[in-house]
């Protein structure tokens, strides 16, 4: 049996991508469940944060959004049975690699998959499921009324985003890096309030936030980065990137801002601005689920109710063309550099 790893590089030289033979022990530990993988959805390795949780392998499995059929249960197995059609994310530690035809996972990473809900389809979306959950309902606890500012809302987590959001009757707005997305964003249903331009130097982010919120702000603002300093160079991946400045601003009295910038620096005048709007901020960082048991049960939950959502077309996913999977070494590179936001293997 092959699976697909990642061999790191030397002094941050590009990781390399490697089809490897690999092999599963002969008995189920007790709540361990034998998959059957049918579709496995491929996100780029975060290898900072391997390194610092003390995942130090030279071989680092890839592929941990799977979806598959229960092929046989451990003795203390209580959740599923054979043939049960399951999904759910290896943890950061798993040694099996998503892209195996078969893998051995324990039974609380997994939850049922919906009959209606293709491997495929929820494969691919999973991930930004959980990262559009944990942002919005456990680190901004959004209600209804709250108005919610979603940076790049055509990606794939921030459509997520959005929608769970307008599900929660929540006013949202949102931001576009081209005609294209924008289009795309005005004809959602449900429909976001306001789609906000950016992708030209002359769009003014807090002057349309303030007119739709009645000079007030917004409650909550979720990023996918930001620039840190005006002068930044600027790339392909951070020329649409918001400036810190420009989120705090928007933020109103009592604001949360969830952002996925590891490395954030905020500056006195900044926290100045903070502390006058009462303001807070959180990291997301949807790992912790798997890096840490102490929420199990509530991870489950969130799970569960995704696909749920997923099944009942609350959520709606941008559809992921499946590749074959003598594809992905080269897809899982492009994913890597951030070529590609995100690939579907099926098996």
């Amino acid at each position: 049996m092959k699976g697909l790893f990642c061999r790191r590089g030397v002094n941050d030289a590009m990781p390399k991508f490697v089809i490897q033979e690999t092999s599963l022990a002969e008995a189920l530990g007790s709540n361990q469940i034998r998959v059957k993988v049918k579709a496995c959805g491929l996100s780029p390795l975060d290898l900072k944060l391997l390194s610092d949780v003390g995942f130090q392998r030279d071989l680092i499995p890839v592929g941990r959004e799977v979806a598959g059929v229960v092929l046989q249960v451990g003795p203390k197995v209580s959740t599923f049975q054979q043939q049960d059609e399951v999904v759910g994310i290896l943890p950061l530690d798993s040694p099996c690699s998503g892209l195996c035809d078969v893998i051995d996972i324990d039974e609380y990473y997994l939850v049922q998959k919906p009959e209606k809900l293709s491997s495929v389809c929820v494969a691919g979306a999973l991930h930004d499921g959980l990262c559009a959950y944990t942002a919005l309902h456990t680190h901004a606890r959004i209600a209804a009324g709250h108005t919610l500012l979603v940076m790049d809302g055509a990606s794939s987590f921030g459509l997520m985003c959005i929608q769970l959001a307008c599900y929660h009757g929540v006013k949202v707005l949102t931001t576009s890096h081209s005609p294209q997305k924008r289009t795309f964003l005005e004809q959602l249903r449900p429909s976001v309030v306001r789609v906000i331009p950016v992708d030209n130097s002359s769009s003014d982010l807090l002057s349309v936030v303030l007119e739709e919120t009645g000079g007030l702000g917004v409650d909550i603002v979720i990023d996918s980065g930001v620039r840190l300093h005006e002068e930044e160079e600027e790339t392909e991946e951070t020329k649409f990137l918001p400036h810190k400045n420009d989120i705090i601003s928007v933020l109103g009295v009592g604001g949360h801002w969830v952002t996925s910038h590891q490395d954030l620096q905020l500056d006195p005048p900044d926290c100045r601005l903070l502390y006058l709007k009462s303001a807070s901020v959180s990291f997301l960082n949807p790992e912790v689920w798997t890096a840490s048991t102490a929420q199990q049960g509530r991870y489950l939950h969130i799970l569960k109710d995704i696909v749920e959502k997923m099944s009942a077309g609350v959520l709606r996913p941008q559809p992921e063309e499946a590749v074959p999977l003598y594809e992905a070494t080269v897809t899982m590179e492009a994913v890597q550099r951030h070529q590609k936001k995100k690939a579907v293997v099926q098996l």
